[in-house]
């Protein structure tokens, strides 16, 4: 059976509370899944109501009304944004394919805010957690991967995509998964 290619896009955000259209997601980073790591997304976005949760805030160390003081970006913009990244940066005959630390979190705010500003998601219906592929490749469900990041998590989405890359690729030069051309 063929494999299909895919192109590899490690993704993290910020929200303001635990699910999209409640709350809000307020910033959404990206970082392309090639070996040297150089090319990123970055976009803040405009909270798109004033509901939020102390928790999360504290959580990523920022008081919701400095949130709403700075965030001007529309989320149409920035969804706008971040689709012709992605389809810039996805090799030609692959498919694009999300990653991330928590994609159950960061995936349903992305595709959500991708289905209703833009009404399409470039990364359809899939996403991969990164945390659930270290525990396979371990046979071990309380493998945690976060050992293998270089660059610290900030709760700067670039940073955070970009310590969960390196610890991505690390898992791709140790056990050879296919399907992902990482240069």
């Amino acid at each position: 059976m063929k494999i299909a290619k895919l192109t590899g896009f490690v993704v993290d955000i910020e929200a303001v509370g635990p699910i999209p259209g409640d709350y809000s997601m307020i910033d959404v980073g990206a970082v392309l899944l090639k070996r040297g790591l150089l090319e990123a997304f970055r976009m803040p976005i405009a909270p798109i109501n004033d509901n939020y949760t102390e928790e999360a805030c504290n959580s990523i160390g920022i008081k919701f009304m400095h949130i709403k003081q700075i965030n001007k970006i529309s989320p149409w913009h920035v969804m706008d944004a971040f689709k012709s990244w992605i389809e810039r940066n996805t090799d030609k005959g692959t498919y694009p394919m999300f990653f991330s630390d928590n994609n159950g979190f960061d995936w349903m705010f992305t595709h959500w805010y991708f289905m209703h500003y833009l009404h399409e998601d470039p990364f359809g219906h899939t996403s991969r957690n990164i945390a659930d592929i270290f525990k396979g490749l371990n046979k071990d469900v309380t493998a945690n991967f976060k050992k293998l990041r270089d660059t610290k998590h900030t709760h700067n989405p670039v940073d955070d995509a970009m310590g969960n890359a390196e610890a991505l690729i690390k898992m791709i030069d140790q056990y050879g998964l296919e399907g992902l051309d990482i240069g």
